[in-house]
């Protein structure tokens, strides 16, 4: 960032509201501190972060590392690793091009409208607190999923686009949410969000300051190239390619098998592993098999990162979950 570029940000932060990450083509992070908002609450009393007993159906932040396996688990993995790779794949790194930037605001954050492009009916309405320089995923020229990210740290507040353009004062998006990060309260059953499950996507990530801290407590964001015309809770809606019952359903969550091996991890690619033990993935779009989320940061390890491809499919197993599936 030019030193003026750079003057005017810290400008803007200390007043109060502005932007407080410019979004830009060059490499991001580190990112502003969340301060007091927590990414979603622990479950509910009788379904705690420590309970061996089924998954709660809104949780991020459950561990997961003693339930019940899902009785079809075999066969999902199977499917899984016959319809693409067959090893994790960590979906970001150092490289601004990959892995998902966001932004992050304060409460007198202007607001800007927001025109949907596609699916309206299951959107949140605007105006949201989204500056016109927020960083899209892939940068500015992508033709990808270009999702938005902005967290109002002012009310603990999550804003998600899809396909977000910003022009003429305003920003165009396929679809968009906006998401109580004091709530554990998911979108209504059959709607869409920013993602193909209708989850949020920032609590899935792989944060660099957390792994670098040795401690991700959250589930993980995953995607599957083939997943079933179903979804379960968390999730609330399908976009799938099958009605086969050994494929992974949104919000199907896996986990780490307990006795797989870390020693050859360290640092963050360690602190990834020990996640997936503990808290395991949540299935949240259709793409590449096994590739996992997190954020694009300059910081980051890509060396560490790289060594998480040795883990094949077949060290995962499907949790069993609370909540039944929803068929499409």
């Amino acid at each position: 960032m030019k030193p003026v570029a750079l003057l005017a940000s810290l400008a803007a932060a200390l007043s109060g509201g502005a932007l407080l990450l410019a979004g830009t083509s060059a490499a991001v992070g580190p990112y502003p501190a969340l301060r007091d908002c927590q990414v979603f609450p622990d479950p509910p009393a009788g379904l705690s972060p420590r309970s061996p007993s089924l998954p709660s159906e809104a949780a991020w932040n459950q561990d997961i590392s003693k339930a019940p396996v899902a009785a079809n688990s075999a066969a999902t993995i199977a499917y899984i690793n016959g319809q693409g790779g067959d090893r994790l794949h960590p979906d970001f790194g150092s490289p601004r091009e990959y892995g998902f930037p966001y932004a992050v605001v304060g409460a007198g954050q202007r607001k800007l409208a927001v025109n949907y492009t596609a699916y309206g009916s299951e959107s949140d309405r605007g105006p949201f607190p989204i500056p016109k320089g927020a960083p899209i995923e892939g940068g500015n020229g992508s033709d990808g999923d270009r999702h938005v990210l902005v967290v109002d740290r002012g009310n603990c507040v999550l804003y998600e686009l899809y396909r977000a353009f910003f022009e003429g004062g305003h920003w165009n998006a396929d679809s968009g949410a906006k998401w109580d990060l004091r709530s554990s309260a998911g979108r209504p059953d059959s709607w869409t969000s920013a993602d193909a499950a209708g989850l949020p996507i920032f609590p899935g990530l792989v944060r660099y300051d957390e792994a670098a801290s040795g401690r991700i407590e959250h589930a993980i964001r995953v995607t599957f190239e083939s997943t079933r015309n179903a979804w379960v809770h968390p999730a609330s809606h399908c976009a799938g390619d099958t009605a086969s019952p050994d494929a992974p359903a949104m919000g199907t969550r896996l986990r780490l098998k307990a006795g797989y091996g870390l020693g050859g991890f360290s640092g963050a690619g360690r602190a990834v592993a020990e996640a997936l033990k503990r808290y395991g993935m949540i299935v949240a779009d259709n793409g590449s098999n096994w590739y996992f989320s997190g954020s694009s940061d300059r910081r980051w390890n890509d060396e560490g990162l790289n060594r998480l491809k040795r883990i094949p499919g077949s060290a995962f197993q499907v949790v069993k979950s609370a909540a039944p599936p929803h068929v499409c």
